[in-house]
């Protein structure tokens, strides 16, 4: 039988890749972006309370009411915008299928969706398979900083939807007050819609306050903003995440929401919703938590041959590698699981085209100090 692709461009992700071949040759992986330490214990306890008291079977479509109150409460308090937890708060099997799942409630076959290259691997397919085109707009290649004039001159008639993320995978950058003002800006006026990934949101280092677009009134009032449990628990397994979008966007969003997973793991919306309320304090030391990683990472590699970037959020370090070799990325990182004992991904895998000779790599820092340090010496052996 002969089967026609639908995702032509699309084969096993760089992450599955780069984490089997980690496994074969026994490399520290610091390729995959997951934590190798445990969420809470008060929330595993919880989780576990949850299944033990029944709480097993469908959760409501679009999220258990405790949960999605305390997500409404937490917005308000950290963003100072108010929210209805019944009709602009949506569960998620995840921030992937948050991030499909807004896109296909959408876009339509011929539409366009700006992307700012690099960019993470999930935003192309979901276009594609909702029969739109990704517009791939490249980010500063010094900084990863968006360049908005090339972002204007990227808009056509056909433009339905800018798709941001902040802070960045795999970059670390950030988006500041003055880049949503200038979003805004550009999309005024017009029937753009704004996808906003925020998954990391609670991951901003040196005092930055995380810039969401729900601080942006203008902007939130036509974007779907998306961000994830697993992320800010350290239990990326679990798969649980949720929309933020006005009223009339997260009817269109549930449609689709309610066909693809219907609903989300009962127990855990539980264990996050108690959580949520008992301990907030949780989310507001993450920023703490993580730039402790950033700098001892920073800190191991500093006799290394890498270049190390700047990292204003998220949990990756991009590094620079061009004194060590003059291969391509995907080249080294073979080589550096091989021979370097270490897993990484290769920065172009999250470009439509990669720059000219650009030598870059991603680590993720989301590791405990043994693994980071096992790392490092491997990497300043090179």
């Amino acid at each position: 039988m002969q089967i026609e692709t639908k995702l032509p461009k699309v084969g096993t992700t760089i992450f599955t890749v780069m984490s089997q071949l980690a496994v074969e040759h026994k490399a520290v992986n610091l390729g995959q972006g997951f934590p190798d330490f445990e969420g809470p214990q008060a929330l595993r306890d919880a989780l576990a309370a949850a299944m033990n008291a029944g709480r097993n079977q469908y959760a409501p479509m679009t999220g258990l009411p405790a949960l999605r109150e305390q997500i409404a409460r937490k917005t308000e308090a950290l963003y100072g915008r108010k929210i209805n937890p019944d009709t602009e708060v949506t569960v998620t099997s995840g921030a992937t299928e948050a991030l499909f799942a807004a896109i296909a409630a959408v876009v339509r076959t011929g539409d366009e969706v700006v992307v700012l290259d690099p960019c993470y691997d999930s935003y192309e397919p979901a276009i594609e398979l909702n029969g739109g085109r990704a517009v791939h707009v490249p980010l500063d290649p010094r900084d990863f900083s968006p360049d908005w004039q090339r972002v204007r001159d990227a808009i056509t008639p056909k433009t339905r939807m800018i798709l941001v993320n902040t802070p960045h995978n795999p970059c670390g950058s950030v988006l500041s007050a003055h880049d949503l003002d200038t979003l805004a800006e550009i999309v005024r006026g017009s029937d753009i819609l704004v996808l906003s990934d925020e998954v990391y949101e609670h991951i901003a280092f040196d005092g930055l306050p995380h810039q969401s677009v729900l601080r942006h009134p203008e902007l939130a009032e036509r974007s779907f903003v998306v961000s994830s449990f697993g992320k800010t628990y350290h239990v990326t397994g679990w798969k649980v995440g949720y929309c933020v979008a006005p009223r009339a966007l997260s009817a269109e969003f549930r449609k689709v929401h309610q066909y693809l997973t219907f609903c989300t793991f009962t127990p855990a919306q539980v264990a996050f919703a108690e959580i949520l309320e008992k301990d907030p304090q949780h989310y507001l030391d993450l920023p703490e938590f993580y730039q402790a990683k950033r700098d001892r990472f920073r800190e191991l590699l500093a006799g290394s041959r890498f270049r190390l970037l700047p990292v204003a959020g998220a949990y990756f370090q991009v590094a620079d590698y061009s004194a060590i070799s003059d291969a391509d990325d995907l080249a080294f990182c073979e080589w550096l699981i091989k021979q370097g004992g270490v897993a990484a991904i290769p920065l172009s895998a999250f470009y439509e085209t990669p720059p000219e000779g650009q030598r870059l790599v991603r680590f993720c820092f989301a590791k405990n100090d043994a693994t980071l340090e096992q790392a490092a010496e491997r990497l300043r052996a090179l």
